[in-house]
């Protein structure tokens, strides 16, 4: 049986054809389609970083308006049971989950640490915590660090005098998008600072990237996301949503996600050398589910 013309657009991607691609998708009725002939007709390059406006409506639309909520109900609860007196946020993006969590739980950690590597999201973030600073809460102590959380870790690594800890480091959509290599080292780097991690990422197929299931899946979920944006549609879509999508198949394309199943992620913690891995659901995305991870590290108790 023939396949959709944008799962035949999404095979000429892996293969390196943009040009078949173009014409697969020309003229297209889906909104799929319609967005990926869009993107492909510039350069059909990009990264989600060069429009954080496009990400920050991605996030505030659609499916992700009860996705954060929930996402913000399950880390209040870790705040309220484990009460951090500190907290690093990997990837905090522009706060929207951080702050969600933060306004939800009765705990506040005495110090903050927020990492971005995007200035525009790690200003939105700084911004919304110091609202949320003035609206008469205890006061916290906030860090930012403007760096990705390899180097982090690179500096953790040789500075091992500096003795710095977290109760709690938490990653909410960001760790995929480091490769599995480079994950693997600062999963593993990472684990003597820590005493509790906890990561929220979406539990994904376990299938081939680039295989014909995997671009039906891709296929069939972009579809329905862009289906869930009305005025913000051709913002989220090309500024966010399309860039995610051909950069795990292009080659040579900025790549902004590695994503894997929660069986995988379970496995990378533990061989990584973190202990009592636990996994609970937390929201049913349109793309996949989403899940928490939580984790011991060798920092103390938490």
């Amino acid at each position: 049986m023939d396949e959709p013309a944008v799962v035949r657009a999404l095979s000429a991607l892996v293969d390196g054809d943009v040009d078949l691609a173009r014409r697969e998708v020309a003229g297209g009725g889906s909104l799929l389609e319609r967005a990926l002939a869009e993107h492909l007709g510039g350069d059909g390059h990009g990264s989600v970083y060069d429009r954080p406006a496009a990400f920050e409506a991605f996030i505030r639309g659609g499916g992700n308006v009860p996705l954060y909520a929930a996402v913000g109900a399950v880390l209040a609860d870790l705040y309220d049971s484990h009460r951090p007196a500190s907290l690093l946020d990997v990837g905090c993006g522009d706060g929207t989950a951080l702050l969600g969590a933060l306004q939800a739980a009765r705990h506040r950690p005495a110090h903050l640490d927020v990492l971005e590597p995007s200035p525009a999201l790690l200003a939105t973030a700084l911004e919304q915590l110091h609202r949320w600073q003035q609206d008469g809460v205890p006061q916290t102590e906030v860090d930012s660090w403007p760096v990705t959380v390899q180097s982090l870790v690179s500096d953790l690594d040789t500075d091992p005098g500096a003795g710095r800890t977290w109760d709690l480091v938490q990653s909410t959509f960001a760790l995929h998008a480091v490769d599995h290599d480079q994950r693997t080292a600062v999963l593993r780097d990472l684990r003597p600072s820590v005493g509790l991690l906890a990561v929220v990422e979406f539990d994904v197929p376990d299938v081939a990237v680039g295989s014909l299931d995997h671009l039906r899946f891709l296929a069939r979920t972009y579809e329905r996301g862009l289906a869930e944006y009305t005025d913000d549609r051709d913002l989220v879509a090309q500024g966010f949503l399309m860039p995610v999508l051909t950069g795990q198949l292009r080659p040579g394309a900025v790549r902004a996600t590695f994503e894997q199943p929660a069986t995988a992620w379970v496995r990378q913690l533990r061989e990584t050398g973190w202990t009592d891995v636990t996994v609970r659901p937390v929201h049913d995305y349109w793309s996949s589910p989403a899940f928490l991870l939580t984790a011991r590290g060798a920092a103390g108790s938490s």
